[in-house]
């Protein structure tokens, strides 16, 4: 896919702030530090759009990212950081919960687990929640550049079966390395043409 110009629009935290209009969003969901933001920035070609940070739990809000005027990319905060405060987990889980229940422009959900490890208990909960919600999704399985090559495929399988995943699409990615990018854009694009 040809990206010319995304932009940042939006930080909400509810719904009289989300943007207006049909766009369809693809919407990321994973584990603070799991590499929601680097994600998106691999898949744009851009260093900076999303911002980054080595510092876990920095997304607090709602993020959309207006790509060319065609759908959105929505990075909800990250889950599972030990360090925010139970108040700020309670908030946070709000705005996901609300915005997945009452959004209608979802055309896709990601789950971004990190491709090195089991899911965690936090990842098992919100793929079981994605579950509840009937909308599309598949599951990206971020840096696959650490670890070797040869091992990638028996990582994703391994996290195929714990998830128990028969029919959901999972798929290796890395954002260091810029690979795997092209097979992700073919999956998205199904989600986009509906």
């Amino acid at each position: 896919m040809q990206i010319k110009n995304p932009k940042f629009e939006v930080s909400a935290v509810g719904p009289k702030q989300y943007p207006k209009g049909n766009l369809p969003e693809i919407v990321l969901v994973g584990k603070s530090n799991v590499g929601k933001s680097s994600f998106i920035n691999t898949m744009l070609n851009r260093k900076n759009l999303a911002r980054t940070s080595n510092t876990p739990g920095k997304t607090r809000q709602i993020n959309f990212y207006n790509i060319d005027d065609n759908f959105y990319f929505v990075d909800l905060p990250g889950y599972g950081y030990s360090k925010m405060s139970k108040e700020e987990k309670v908030i946070s889980g709000r705005y996901i919960e609300e915005y997945l229940e009452k959004r209608n422009n979802i055309h896709l959900i990601i789950l971004v687990l990190d491709i090195r490890h089991k899911p965690t208990a936090d990842d098992i909960l919100m793929h079981k929640y994605i579950l509840k919600t009937n909308l599309p999704y598949i599951v990206v399985t971020n840096k696959a550049d650490k670890i070797a090559v040869t091992k990638v495929d028996t990582a994703v399988e391994e996290i195929k079966k714990y998830l128990g995943l028969s029919y959901t699409t999972i798929l290796p990615f890395s954002a260091e390395r810029k690979i795997y990018t092209d097979k992700v854009w073919e999956e998205l694009e199904k989600y986009l043409d509906n």
